[in-house]
């Protein structure tokens, strides 16, 4: 039988004592970087949130802004008369109470916007509607709608504040405005 003896390698012992701490440094990065991934999945789902309620909110007053338009296009009489030509937030409208008495076509305009304003400012966040003739429809805030009675076309805004984007230290106002040609 022959003997083949293995060589003793000198610095074989030396290289294991330093691979030791090796595979903890390799576990600790993969910690890290997975750690990184989680964290960017988790602002990634943040900012979606964020963006789903602000697609909320745009839909809300959408729907809202065509339901004001279909009460100004059912109530044609009030609509030719001009009883929606300008109804504020700050204009002093008081409910007449048209479900439990019959009231005329101006009165039904009025409960009309009142009922609606109440909607508006229960649905969104500082919300408030507007109900105007205007030239420039894109424009304006809740205080100060910039209604200019120029044009023959009733415009129907609706205004409400977002939480402030990163870097901005004051909410963001919006406005949808829809025009409303009744007859």
């Amino acid at each position: 039988m022959c003997r083949n003896p293995s060589p003793v390698r000198s610095g074989s012992a030396g290289r294991r004592g330093g691979l030791r701490g090796f595979f903890l440094v390799e576990v600790l990065v993969s910690i890290v970087i997975i750690s990184i991934g989680l964290l960017g999945l988790a602002l990634l789902h943040a900012v979606a949130v964020a963006k789903g309620n602000s697609s909320l909110l745009r839909s809300k007053a959408t729907e809202l802004g065509y339901a004001m338009a279909d009460r100004i296009r059912v109530n044609l009489i009030a609509s030719n008369a001009g009883a929606y030509v300008s109804m504020t937030p700050g204009s002093g409208l008081t409910d007449p109470g048209c479900i439990s008495v019959n009231c005329t076509p101006a009165q039904l305009a009025v409960s009309d916007y009142v009922e609606w304003s109440a909607e508006v400012a229960s649905s969104l966040p500082q919300g408030a509607g507007v109900v105007c003739i205007d030239s420039t429809p894109d424009d304006g805030t809740p205080a100060a709608p910039a209604c200019d009675g120029n044009g023959s076309v009733l415009v129907v805004k609706v205004f409400w504040s977002e939480k402030a984007a990163q870097g901005q230290s004051t909410p963001q106002v919006f406005v949808f405005s829809t025009p409303v040609r009744p007859s």
